[in-house]
């Protein structure tokens, strides 16, 4: 077996449409193989997807405990301030001493302190977190890559594929560093702010939290929008990056074939959808804050007015109103900055569950072409080559080769000669089993090729392409891509 040859390099990769007979598409949801579904692209709160996330966190438990433990520390620090505030009040309007009020102001400043040193230890730990999670990720992500099947890259576009080892992968590691911390500060904050209101003044409190049902009900309406907006503004981007690569690998065909203005005029279609779909997500969440302000200034006003007529009807006194009015005021901005915060991180959030959702089905996608569990290693060869009744397709119902029998000698050499689509270039991938035939037998020295090891048998094998792919490096690294102890020689 000296020389096999083939038409093109179409059946080598690429898109389905330019492959002899198209591509394939298999698979579905639980099975799914070698295919990927871009509209569905994961909830916001999808939990099973978290815990998928969990062991990737779980060699840095040690540190993740050190985050946490400052990030209460940090809410604590924060949180605690209106309280200690109010109570400073309070006693100055009680004609309190000087040294009393010193108290208190320095009280300030140790909380203020501590809440500075614990953020700064809570961003360290995050960032060292957050790159070697963003390291694995990639070579997880990557490696799964290599092992995917011809017939998977036939069928999926290369800037959508790259897509998902960058910017998906770097948006995961943001959901598992730096949005999880957040909305974990800002729960523990809106916990110590509710305890504390409570143990100042439970009407005021009760008071206070009054607008908290409008709030949650508001936010379930806007979920419902938000979420299918945020869904589209990846597609849309997806789509473009993917228009973007398809033309720069394309350029050739482009210019050759004088298509500028035609995919100039795609390009723009496409385009314009990412805008309008960035337009509508950005005007969603141009809603939501003064809605949160409202209820906000709503609240306050409420307090304010049950203080006040507590004062008057002579419940409560002066010294302790005034204590209570700065107290909660401060206490009521608090408890909505954290829900501002979760709002203003949604979009970071969409994207980067959406962004795992797809990363892990890169890493769900199984190969095609696997070895069979009692596969072998393939010994020395003398290169008989054998097609016994070939039954072949890429899509199917669309054969490319039926009841093919050809019968290659050691030594001979075969030139296969046809047009386009013919199945040249097919033959000559079935041999290295790139693809796996519907019917018939392949041997190699009357050996199965489904009895042996894959990578036993294309270390057996030499492939030139018509068109070969130069990587980036001198021409003797290309050389030697396949064998990196061959010599200068």
């Amino acid at each position: 077996m000296s020389m096999w040859g083939g038409t093109s390099a179409a059946g080598w990769g690429g898109r389905g449409s330019m492959h002899e007979g198209g591509g394939r598409r298999s698979g579905g949801p639980g099975g799914r193989t070698d295919g990927w579904d871009y509209e569905e692209l994961g909830n916001i709160y999808d939990w099973e997807l978290i815990k998928r996330l969990v062991p990737y966190i779980t060699p840095y438990k040690g540190r993740v405990v050190l985050v946490l433990i400052a990030m209460v520390i940090t809410a604590i620090a924060q949180y605690t301030q209106p309280f200690i505030i109010g109570k400073g009040l309070e006693a100055a309007v009680r004609g309190s001493s000087i040294s009393t009020l010193n108290q208190v102001g320095l009280l300030l400043v140790v909380l203020a302190a501590v809440a500075m040193v614990s953020q700064i230890v809570t961003q360290l730990l995050t960032g060292w977190i957050s790159q070697r999670l963003l390291y694995h990720l990639r070579n997880d992500v990557f490696a799964h890559m290599q092992k995917l099947s011809l017939s998977f890259y036939d069928n999926e576009e290369v800037g959508r594929v790259m897509s998902r080892l960058t910017s998906d992968v770097t948006v995961m590691q943001e959901l598992l560093t730096t949005g999880m911390l957040n909305v974990l500060t800002d729960v523990a904050g809106l916990v110590i702010v509710i305890a504390f209101m409570f143990l100042m003044d439970v009407q005021l409190a009760v008071v206070s939290l009054s607008t908290v049902p409008l709030l949650v009900i508001g936010m379930a309406v806007w979920q419902r929008y938000a979420q299918q907006a945020f869904i589209r503004v990846r597609q849309a981007i997806a789509q473009v990056n993917s228009e973007i690569n398809q033309n720069v690998s394309g350029i050739r065909v482009v210019q050759s074939m004088r298509r500028e203005d035609v995919n100039l005029r795609q390009f723009g279609q496409l385009n314009e959808e990412n805008r309008q779909s960035n337009l509508y997500a950005m005007k969603l969440q141009a809603v939501v804050m003064p809605m949160v302000e409202i209820l906000s200034a709503i609240a306050t006003v409420l307090v304010l007015i049950v203080i006040g007529f507590r004062v008057f009807n002579g419940s409560l006194d002066v010294a302790t109103a005034v204590g209570f009015a700065m107290g909660f005021v401060l206490f009521i901005q608090r408890f909505f900055a954290p829900i501002r915060d979760i709002v203003l991180q949604y979009t970071m959030l969409q994207r980067a569950m959406a962004g795992a959702h797809r990363v892990f089905e890169v890493l769900d996608t199984e190969p095609e072409i696997v070895d069979a569990d009692d596969a072998v290693e393939l010994g020395e060869v003398e290169g008989r080559v054998d097609f016994n009744h070939v039954e072949f397709s890429y899509i199917e119902g669309v054969p490319v080769l039926r009841d093919f029998d050809l019968h290659v000698a050691p030594g001979e050499t075969v030139a296969l000669v046809g047009h386009t689509g013919a199945g040249k270039t097919s033959v000559t991938a079935l041999v290295n089993r790139s693809y796996d035939i519907q019917g018939g037998s392949i041997e190699i020295d009357g050996q199965d090729l489904l009895s042996i090891k894959r990578r036993s048998l294309t270390r057996r094998m030499s492939v030139v392409l018509q068109e070969p792919y130069l990587f980036s490096g001198p021409i003797s690294e290309n050389i030697r891509y396949g064998r990196l102890d061959a010599t200068d020689d």
